[in-house]
């Protein structure tokens, strides 16, 4: 958030220099303690499968004894423990260890029941409110605070890239200049030194993995992931029409609102089954045809909640080339779109690939420790920074940098003009600040004191 006095002095475009640590500084102190606490929850949440084994092991963890039981005769077992429960999905488990896990909706609960798939003996029932790692997954995702926690949350993200952008002017060198100090910290240089050191030259170590972990994990944000998603779908470069089997019917639904299903696959629109006879097909169909497609072993079946609804298979798994969406007429049993990896447009690839990593899954465990070393890195260089404001902020005054107005400065006013363009939030949030300074920090001779501007 600051730095020596030999870069600020430098002769090449001192002012611009100051208006960009100024930015900086600001950017920092604002948006800091949300870094600390995605990158905190961030990490945690890599480690999901792991924890969840150690959580759930009694529920997961069953003995292979023969043939499993048709998922038909695993639903008459639920059935009889909760008649009142209406049956929501069926996921068969991935392993020959792995329980079978029934959802169903009971008294406006939404619980998933554990089955063992060789005797069809009940194992436990959990509340999926009562999930830890979804409660993380969602405070990191929208901080428990719904649309509002979510707006924030890329509100944080979008600042970040400014965060970064400024940063790297920052650190960049302005004259020759050997490593120390660019690429390891100077200790020999007195304390102030090496702790701007401490400051700059992990965050440049961590600048490229920080930003595509911002940027993979914004397509999830409400406001700006929307946006980009529908662009992507009308582009072409979401789902492809081909992924039909015929025509295409439209229910009025997209695949989102009815499954958790892969990102290129959510704007998919939902069919409706042909109604050729009141009697919906058994589960055991729909596990025959996930066997026959070679749908990865993880997959959700998705039942469906009346007569015009159908069955909906989603395979979410580690690896981006594994995912799969499949809708399935619930009488005929017909496929009526099958939309896998290899349909996705170039950008679907990407982000479907963006996303597996910033889950920490697509290359399993050394995934999760090089992205866990970047959120690590992430809370050093917010505390530091943090520490290095602390340690020379003015009594009575907050210690921001003094600096031209951002209007005499056109390049840097572009510039933000644009990242203002790419992230609506930013340049909300820009007109926020402005109308704040205009009103208030300049007609205030104590607060324009204090914010020294």
């Amino acid at each position: 958030m600051e730095t020596d006095k030999s870069q600020s002095s430098a002769k090449t475009t001192p002012s611009l220099f100051r208006t960009i640590w100024r930015w900086h500084f600001y950017a920092g102190i604002i948006i800091a303690p949300f870094l600390v606490i995605l990158s905190v929850t961030g990490g945690v949440y890599l480690f999901k499968p792991q924890i969840e084994q150690v959580l759930y092991k009694d529920f997961y963890q069953v003995h292979p004894d023969g043939e499993k039981m048709l998922a038909s005769r695993q639903f008459e077992e639920v059935k009889k423990l909760y008649p009142e429960g209406v049956l929501t999905t069926y996921r068969p488990g991935e392993k020959a260890d792995r329980s079978s896990e029934v959802g169903i909706s009971l008294n406006g609960k939404s619980l998933t029941i554990f089955i063992d798939p060789y005797t069809a003996r009940f194992i436990g029932e959990l509340n999926n409110d009562d999930r830890i790692m979804d409660k993380i997954e969602e405070f990191h995702g929208e901080l428990m605070a719904g649309t509002l926690g979510d707006r924030i949350v890329e509100l944080v993200a979008c600042w970040a890239v400014v965060l970064i952008i400024t940063g790297i002017y920052l650190w960049f060198p302005k004259k020759a200049q050997s490593l120390s100090g660019l690429l390891v910290p100077r200790f020999n240089k007195g304390k102030r030194t090496f702790f701007r050191d401490l400051h700059a030259v992990p965050a440049f170590w961590i600048a490229a993995g920080m930003f595509f972990l911002i940027m993979t994990g914004l397509p999830w944000s409400g406001l700006w992931g929307t946006q980009f998603q529908t662009l992507a779908t009308n582009s072409g470069s979401g789902y492809p029409p081909s992924v039909w089997v015929g025509d295409a019917p439209v229910s009025g639904l997209k695949t989102k609102e009815i499954a958790d299903v892969p990102w290129a696959a959510e704007n998919l629109d939902v069919p409706e089954s042909k109604i050729e006879g009141f009697i919906t097909l058994p589960i055991d169909h729909v596990v025959e045809v996930a066997n026959r497609e070679d749908i990865h072993p993880s997959y959700t079946v998705i039942i469906p909640q009346d007569e015009k609804g159908v069955y909906t298979l989603s395979a979410f798994p580690p690896r981006a080339q594994d995912e799969a969406t499949i809708h399935i007429d619930q009488y005929t049993g017909a496929v009526l779109a099958d939309y896998r990896y290899d349909n996705y447009g170039t950008l679907g690839k990407i982000v479907a690939w963006g996303i597996t990593l910033h889950k920490g899954t697509q290359f399993g465990f050394p995934n999760q420790i090089i992205s866990l070393v970047i959120c690590i890195g992430i809370v050093f260089v917010s505390l530091s920074g943090f520490y290095l404001w602390i340690r020379r902020k003015p009594k009575g005054k907050l210690g921001a940098p003094r600096a031209p107005r951002i209007l005499k400065k056109k390049s840097f006013l572009l510039l933000i003009i644009i990242l203002g363009i790419l992230f609506p939030l930013v340049g909300l949030s820009l007109i926020g600040v402005w109308l704040l300074d205009l009103m208030i920090i300049q007609k205030i001779p104590a607060v324009k004191k204090f914010m020294n501007a």
